[in-house]
């Protein structure tokens, strides 16, 4: 049994929500269109986000799940989970940024202290998004990030299983590591 808290638990259902009915997901990013102000993204009550691409990586994103073929949901794992805390505890607290930890680790080190893992791995790190809706509609939408990786991960349909971990971070709070495995098994 995965223990996560509700932004984990809800980041998982926001994201199989994603994966298994795209379509019905550009809805959730049509209705933030009316809050872009040139390269300003400004819902009522939130601070200004200043974006890169302003609502062209908004549309694009749009037109990408309205073409998009559903993929099956992603199923909790705890050696996953862990290696994402892991990656929380270690870089949030001092305020760094990326895939690589303060001890050179990278996920396939973090995930192998866990359980063995096959195919394919990856991770996506969200700085900031205070519910999951804001997390997972960030990482489709993948504003300023060349060939959308984090979108990629989302929806690549070889990824089976998925650990979340959010915590605090020392400049963007919270961030919200996701990773993915094709095959994992627990333990060593």
């Amino acid at each position: 049994m995965v223990l996560w808290g509700p932004l984990e638990r809800a980041v998982l259902a926001e994201t199989n929500l994603a994966r298994t009915n795209p379509v019905e997901y550009a809805k959730v990013l049509v209705a933030m269109r009316r809050h872009y102000r040139g390269d300003r993204y400004a819902p009522p009550g939130a601070v200004p986000l200043v974006t890169r691409e302003g609502v062209a990586a908004l549309d694009e994103a749009i037109a990408f799940l309205r073409a998009t073929r559903p993929v099956p949901p992603l199923v909790p794992s705890g050696g996953l989970t862990h290696a994402a805390r892991d990656h929380v505890a270690d870089t949030g607290p001092a305020g760094l940024y990326g895939h690589v930890g303060s001890d050179g680790s990278k996920v396939d080190e973090r995930v192998s202290r866990y359980g063995v893992w096959s195919g394919a791995l990856g991770e996506n790190i969200q700085y900031g998004g205070a519910t999951a809706r804001e997390v997972v509609a960030n990482l489709i939408i993948d504003d300023g990030v060349p060939g959308r990786g984090h979108r990629a991960l989302i929806f690549n349909p070889v990824y089976r299983w998925v650990g979340i971990a959010s915590g605090p971070h020392a400049a963007i709070s919270p961030m919200t590591v996701c990773d993915y495995a094709t095959e994992f098994a627990e333990g060593r």
